[in-house]
């Protein structure tokens, strides 16, 4: 008798501890509410991953520029974009792992009626930058995308937008995000791990993002290039300091997801090996990069073919620095805003001269990676580098190094090689042709069908060399 009535009475107890029977199903140990900060950062962290990572499965388009070639595997380098799921796995990091997270961090944020007004507006003008960056990849990667039915869990055959309509919404709103920002007040503080929080850096951000974009419309929509500039111009980036870097840790998971891929203290791969075009080019110039950028073989920097079988013992490879678990992203720099300007200016859109910009772009670049001064005015001093006596027109002056600077940072490399056409790239196989975007999803075929197939009419067809709205030349 004593026994049971324990029992009933820790019965009783544990009952009384609950108010129903369905919070015994609640995990405890998982959050159910993520506050907009985690939710921002894990955007940051997703949208730098995608736009890093050299897996095979995701993004090939160090390939595509030729600044990497491969050991063995030979569909990659010769554009096969089906034989894995490359297009859906890029696809589906910013649809889903980027600008879902920043979506609901902005609802979150918005539905809060007790946080400061001013602090509010300057975390959504955060999540609306990123926003707007994350749009412009998917854009300029794809064409006609998913955009105003977009991120609705209900609505599993979303409308495709046109490609153009949607890049010049995301001008607007840049623009209204770089207006909702007060520099005297903080943003998102240790949720904002590439300015802890500091406005005035966010406006510089945003405005060279927004230089960015008007670079890649300036062929198709010169007049609204030539405005964005004029506006964008005056609060750019200024030194390397400004640099957009996403901070990747030593310790797993949440490292640099290069290390995953090639040879180095987490992986034992011998894929990757140093593109030719790129090493023989840096060779001819005598680049003080080359040792930052590349492993030696014998004291000497070689190249591999692109397309084709390459032995990795005899080749260069990427270099223990680029490897580290802890080298850091890049979403944007200094340097990339220079080459911007000096492009700008031989389009009369600033009056500057070019090549001041250019010979700052050049020096920006070698300075960050570990280069000196004296490196870099003895290699803008060579007449293959020199502005005045570089061969070509400004086009393949500042594409060419361009390409050069943009070595870790294939997206954007690709981005510039696509607008300016230079340097010229020759494909491993005749009658292939570098792909100019991405093909759209497999899976948007058998569960998008009707929407799929009218935006690859749209812009053309739905093939790898089908040139975007902006590609004109």
């Amino acid at each position: 008798m004593k026994k049971l009535i324990i029992c009933l009475f820790s019965l009783v107890f544990m009952a009384a501890c609950v108010d129903d029977l369905d919070e015994y199903n609640i995990d405890t140990k998982r959050a159910t509410d993520v506050p907009p900060a985690t939710l921002f950062t894990s955007a940051l962290l997703n949208l730098t991953d995608v736009l890093t990572t050299p897996n095979v499965n995701t993004n090939n388009i160090r390939l595509y520029v030729q600044h990497w070639a491969t050991t063995q595997y030979v569909e990659e380098p010769r554009y096969n974009m089906t034989g894995r799921l490359i297009p859906q796995n890029f696809w589906n990091a910013l649809y889903r792992d980027v600008l879902a997270d920043l979506n609901e961090a902005k609802r979150i944020l918005q539905a809060d009626e007790t946080i400061n007004e001013t602090l509010r507006n300057n975390q959504l003008a955060q999540i609306e930058i990123m926003e707007v960056y994350a749009w412009s990849v998917l854009v300029t990667t794809f064409g006609d995308v998913p955009y105003t039915e977009a991120l609705d869990p209900t609505n599993t055959q979303p409308v495709y937008d046109d490609d153009q309509a949607i890049y010049n919404d995301i001008l607007e709103r840049l623009d209204r995000a770089l207006g909702l920002i007060n520099t005297e007040a903080p943003g998102f503080g240790d949720g904002d791990v590439l300015y802890n929080g500091d406005m005035g850096q966010w406006v510089k951000f945003g405005n060279s993002l927004k230089l960015r974009l008007a670079m890649v419309i300036a062929d198709v929509d010169e007049a609204r290039a030539r405005t964005l500039v004029t506006e964008a111009a005056p609060n750019v980036f200024e030194s390397n300091d400004d640099n957009a870097i996403f901070p990747y840790t030593a310790a797993t998971p949440n490292n640099n997801p290069i290390s995953d891929n090639v040879y180095g203290a987490l992986s034992r791969r011998q894929d990757f090996i140093a593109a030719s075009t790129l090493v023989n080019l840096m060779n001819e110039l005598n680049d003080p990069r080359r040792p930052q950028y590349f492993t030696s073989v014998n004291g000497a920097y070689v190249g591999g073919r692109v397309g084709f079988s390459n032995s990795f013992s005899t080749n260069s490879t990427v270099s223990e620095k680029i490897s580290q678990l802890d080298f850091p992203g890049v979403l944007l720099d200094y340097a990339e805003v220079e080459f911007l300007l000096a492009e700008a200016a031989e389009r009369g859109f600033i009056a500057e001269p070019a090549a001041e910009h250019y010979n700052a772009a050049i020096r920006a670049s070698i300075l960050y990676w570990g280069g000196t001064e004296a490196e870099a005015d003895a290699y803008l001093a060579q007449p293959g580098v020199n502005y005045a006596t570089a061969p070509g027109d400004w086009r393949q002056k500042i594409g060419r190094q361009a390409w050069i600077a943009f070595f870790n940072r294939g997206y954007e490399a690709w981005l510039t090689w696509r607008r300016l056409d230079a340097p010229t790239l020759t494909p491993p196989v005749e009658g292939l042709i570098v792909p100019t975007r991405l093909i759209y999803p497999v899976n948007e075929q058998t569960l998008n069908p009707n929407n799929r197939g009218a935006a690859a009419a749209a812009i053309g067809g739905d093939e790898s060399s089908t040139k975007l709205f902006w590609d004109v030349r």
